[in-house]
């Protein structure tokens, strides 16, 4: 077991970057090729939202990129979730089950990020 990184954006770039490190070990099959490039764009991208969020333009704007990040981890959610079910790994591969916590994770963090920036943001 790794210890937990506190700096949400490293946190996202460390789980992007296993992320490609465990698509490449995925079977060479049609459902494995599919799921692997989709779990390639959406397990990369809550890093880069991320990244665009710290830098918005406004209240909305910072919301919006984090939902953007939100939706993004879902799926990647959903995807490993599939993976594991359908035995695409195998169920006790240790990266399947590290992502799968860490997206898990992310997806409660990000989602308070967005909870609490709203009810912050000013009132018009």
């Amino acid at each position: 077991m790794e210890p937990k990184i506190y700096d949400l954006e490293e946190r996202l770039i460390v789980f992007a970057a296993k992320v490609v490190k465990y698509v490449d070990r995925m079977p060479t099959s049609i459902a494995g090729r599919y799921y692997a490039g989709q779990l390639l764009r959406s397990g990369g991208s809550p890093a880069l939202h991320y990244g665009e969020a710290q830098a918005a333009e406004s209240p909305a704007d910072f919301i919006h990129k984090n939902k953007v990040a939100l939706k993004e981890l879902k799926e990647s959610r959903a995807n490993l979730r599939i993976q594991a079910l359908s035995e695409l790994m195998p169920p006790s591969d240790t990266d399947l089950q590290w992502l799968t916590q860490e997206c898990l994770e992310l997806v409660k963090i990000v989602g308070k990020i967005i909870s609490t920036a709203k009810r912050n943001r000013p009132q018009p």
